[in-house]
């Protein structure tokens, strides 16, 4: 079997920007370019395959014809367990927190998940908030989102190109200033 290329999934999030298409020539008919889903059988966006025998193909379909693809077990997985996106934060990223499989299989129909972010390039000063500074109660929590003071809890790390951050669920994520940085999300089963 001979190699292809993925097509990505595009994603535009209000505080996405231009560099995916200006860098790393992403094509897409929207404005800002906020994600681009390199490796992705989501249900969210999928890879489809360009080019060859397999062409037009998602990558997901392609993987369920062809468990072997992979010299591993995909078929041990009712999803691939793996997706990697580019990531073009522009401005600030929302704060974002993922829960673990309990809680997203109950309330999100999904599975939790498990990132790995490594800053290909980001700007002088730039920031990852990665979780709370110290432990927060569920009402200490609610108070400070209730007196727009939770930013105020959160932790701040500085980043650099070449930082890696492995996030595990229910930690906070959020980037802040411009940066480029490449997830690796493993998708809980």
């Amino acid at each position: 079997m001979k190699p292809f290329e993925l097509i990505p999934p595009i994603k535009d999030y209000i505080w996405g920007g231009t560099r995916l298409r200006k860098e790393f020539g992403k094509e897409s008919s929207l404005d800002r370019l906020a994600e681009s889903w390199e490796l992705s059988c989501h249900k969210d966006g999928m890879s489809v395959i360009s080019g060859g025998e397999f062409s037009g193909m998602t990558l997901d379909a392609f993987l369920r014809k062809h468990p072997e693809a992979f010299r591993t077990d995909c078929t041990a997985f009712e999803e691939f367990p793996i997706l990697i996106k580019l990531i073009d934060a522009r401005d600030n990223l929302s704060v974002q927190v993922h829960p673990d499989n309990e809680y997203a299989r109950k309330f999100e129909g999904d599975n939790g998940k498990t990132e790995m972010w490594y800053i290909a390039e980001c700007d002088e000063g730039a920031e990852l908030i990665y979780g709370f500074r110290e432990s927060i109660t569920k009402e200490e929590f609610r108070k400070a989102i209730e007196e727009n003071t939770l930013l105020d809890k959160l932790n701040r790390v500085k980043i650099h190109k070449g930082d890696v951050f492995f996030i595990t669920p229910e930690r906070s994520m959020q980037s802040e200033r411009e940066s480029l940085s490449l997830r690796f999300s493993r998708v809980q089963t």
